[in-house]
């Protein structure tokens, strides 16, 4: 009998080993975990980071699932970037075997109207080209600005969604070798996998909103019906400017009336839509906000990890 217990001790710790070894499925793995329920958690600023080579060797073992880089209000600098994003795969692969963390950039410009992303979508397509996995569209005042979005995101190759709801993708080739080399893919898989998620089930580019002002809000149910886009955030810091409150605290039971509602109607669309929507998290509040339905979370390692522990998280995600 001892020996039959040890044998299946045994195989337990191999079937153990074995899941543990096999690779990911995906590319991106906020889009993995998203995909089987998990909630994510991201780290980086607003005001940037310090962005080269030698930092990206690094960060390829940051404990988080995905790297907010700014470049919103730090420089706009793609051959820092394009650094970054070559260290990361000099660092990888990450512990949970994906080669290299989901990288999501925020923009410069803002989403304030159509031609403004048309004229603006140069920046799509230089940040696509370093091989960068998703990008977060500040101040998304505007429908027809969500919906140019996309379609600067998206191949012309990439049909679902065309003509119902998108025009034709208008990203073109040449950013192709550049990316493709950093995601460990050929040129072809690459143009078949840079597509936007969940819209393609297979794609691997995640797309984001910040309703962050009181035209975004004013407008969140038509931008949110834009195909394409998966998550969204409401901005406290600018929605509180927006809202004519500066330096308002933006979350717990002092935050002003306004912005709770702000944050409940970004919330309600995001359910209403299906949209994963980001929050930041503390230590002490993340299973509530999991609860709630927070799907991405700001608030650092230690939010994380609690949050891991509530939802169950897989290990070694």
């Amino acid at each position: 009998m001892k020996n039959r217990f040890s044998r299946l001790s045994l195989c337990s710790i191999l079937a153990v080993a074995i899941a543990a070894a096999q690779p990911p499925k995906r590319i991106n793995k906020a889009i993995e975990l998203l995909s089987h329920g998990q909630p994510i958690y991201y780290t980086g600023g607003h005001e940037g980071m310090s962005a080269n080579f030698e930092a990206g060797v690094k960060m390829a073992q940051t404990w988080a699932d995905y790297i907010n880089y700014d470049m919103e209000h730090a420089p706009f600098n793609v051959s820092a970037l394009a650094e970054f994003m070559r260290g990361l795969v000099k660092g990888g692969p990450t512990k949970s075997g994906h080669r290299t963390p989901t990288v999501i950039v925020t923009l410069p410009t803002d989403g304030t109207d159509e031609v403004t992303m048309r004229v603006n979508s140069w920046m799509i397509k230089q940040v696509l080209a370093t091989g960068i996995h998703g990008i977060l569209l500040c101040h998304a005042d505007s429908p027809a600005a969500v919906k140019a979005f996309v379609e600067a995101v998206r191949f012309p190759t990439s049909r679902l969604a065309v003509g119902e709801g998108l025009d034709e993708g208008r990203r073109g080739i040449h950013g192709v070798p550049t990316a493709s080399a950093i995601w460990g893919v050929s040129q072809k898989e690459y143009i078949e996998k840079a597509d936007v998620w969940p819209l393609n089930p297979n794609g691997e580019i995640i797309l984001g909103l910040k309703i962050e002002d009181k035209l975004a809000l004013a407008h969140v149910e038509e931008s949110f019906k834009v195909p394409g886009i998966a998550f969204a955030e409401w901005g406290p810091g600018d929605t509180a400017l927006s809202l004519g409150i500066p330096l308002s605290p933006t979350d717990g039971p002092t935050m002003p009336e306004p912005m709770r509602q702000a944050r409940a109607k970004v919330l309600a669309a995001c359910k209403q839509y299906k949209k994963f929507f980001l929050n930041t998290v503390k230590p002490d509040t993340v299973a509530a906000m999991l609860d709630e339905g927070v799907m991405i979370g700001a608030g650092g390692e230690e939010a994380a990890a609690a949050g891991r522990k509530h939802s169950k998280r897989p290990q070694p995600w």
